[in-house]
This record gives C-alpha cells, sequence and structure tokens, in this order.
C-alpha cells in the first residue's frame, strides 16, 4: 500500500490556506468600518446669530399748557340796559376798580381781581357785587348786583378824559367823597357824599379835573386799583 504522506500535507495546505482568507476579510472589512467613523463627524446644530434688538426711544410729545397773558390796562364806561346807571372800570396789571352810580344816591366802589380770561369779580363794602368779562379788550360786558337787584351792563373802551373820576377832601369841618363817570360822549354821571350822605354832584372839568364843592375848588383826579 502507498502512503497518503503527500496527500495529507496537501489537504493540510489548503485547510490553513482558507483559514487565513478568511481571517484577512475578516480584519479588512473591521478597518474599514473603524476608518468610516473615524472619518465622519457627528452634525452639530447651527448656532443662530440674530443681532440684540436696541430699544426705540419714546417719541411721546409733551404737553404744554399756553398760558393767556392778563389782561391789558384800559379803562372802559358805559350805562346799565335800562339807562339807570353808569358803570366805569379801570384796569391796571391784574386788578380792577369800578365804580357804580345813579347821579342821586345809589353808588358803589368796588375793586377785585381780573383773571387771564378777561373775567371780574369785584366787591363793594356795601355788598355791591360786579360780574364781568372783558370782550377782546374793546369793552366790558356784566352785571351789577345792588340791593338785590341786578344792571346788566355795556362799557366800552375809554380814553382820558372819559372813564372814572373821584376827589376826596374836607370842605367846611365836612369829610367830600365824590365820583364820576365821564362817558366817551361827554355826559357825566356822579354822585358827593358830604358825611355818608349822597347827592347829585356838580360836573367836572374833564380836561384838568377842576370842580366846585360847595363853594370850594377841588380837583378831581383819574381812579386806577
Amino acid at each position: 500500500m502507498k502512503r497518503p504522506g503527500p496527500l495529507l500535507t496537501l489537504l493540510a495546505g489548503l485547510v490553513l490556506a482558507l483559514f487565513m482568507l478568511t481571517l484577512n476579510v475578516t480584519s479588512g472589512t473591521k478597518t474599514a468600518s473603524s476608518s468610516y467613523s473615524e472619518k465622519s463627524p457627528s452634525p452639530s446644530a447651527p448656532q443662530s446669530s440674530a443681532p440684540a434688538s436696541t430699544p426705540t426711544p419714546s417719541l411721546t410729545p409733551t404737553k404744554t399748557t399756553a398760558t393767556k397773558p392778563p389782561a391789558p390796562n384800559a379803562d372802559y364806561a358805559g350805562r346799565t340796559d335800562d339807562d339807570a346807571a353808569s358803570v366805569a372800570v379801570s384796569v391796571r396789571n391784574g386788578k380792577a376798580v369800578a365804580y357804580f352810580c345813579d347821579g342821586r344816591y345809589k353808588e358803589a366802589w368796588l375793586r377785585g381781581r381780573v383773571n387771564n380770561n378777561g373775567s371780574m369779580k369785584l366787591t363793594a363794602p356795601n355788598g355791591a357785587v360786579l360780574d364781568g368779562t372783558i370782550d377782546q379788550g374793546r369793552k366790558i360786558r356784566g352785571t351789577v348786583k345792588d340791593e338785590g337787584r341786578h344792571y346788566a351792563f355795556t362799557a366800552a373802551k375809554a380814553v382820558k378824559p372819559s372813564g372814572l373820576w373821584r376827589a376826596t377832601a374836607k370842605v367846611r369841618g365836612a369829610k367830600i367823597d365824590a365820583g364820576w363817570v365821564v362817558l366817551p360822549n361827554g355826559r357825566q354821571t356822579g354822585i358827593v357824599t358830604r358825611d355818608g350822605k349822597p347827592a347829585s354832584a356838580p360836573r367836572i372839568d374833564p380836561e384838568t379835573g377842576a370842580v366846585t364843592v360847595d363853594g370850594q375848588q377841588l380837583t378831581a383826579r383819574p381812579v386806577t386799583p
């Protein structure tokens, strides 16, 4: 019989070659997989770079209150609507003095402040009240309340010698206090009070203010607050 030596050797060689081939294939697969994993970086989320918002400044306009100028300095003179009495008003620097007179026995001296809108409320020691408003600097329209009665009046802007006049003195021991309203047409209404007793006043010279009371010459002067 022949020995099987060469055949066994050949088989052993084939088995070894097959084993080595299998080992190389497996090792190559792992290396390729590992290499792919190292070369493929994991994706990262994109970062937003939006600019920071800038606050908008407030553009709300500032409210301002307009202030009216004070009533202009002026003199006014006129009659009540029923023509029963005269009214004169003198305005200076936001103050006013007024004279209400019927030329016989009814009179009142009134004082107070004038608002920037031209309105005024003047009062007298005897309780009389004048409520009026300057109308665009041309006239005063209002009412005088005296002894329970209301007298509506209109007093137009007056230029000297028209306006409000007054004279005070002592004549023959009596205290004299006299007032006049001189209208633009020259008409005069006045009362002279002697120790508190009223009576009609004599006319004055509107150019000089000269007047004679009980035989004594006095000088009447324009009245201002």
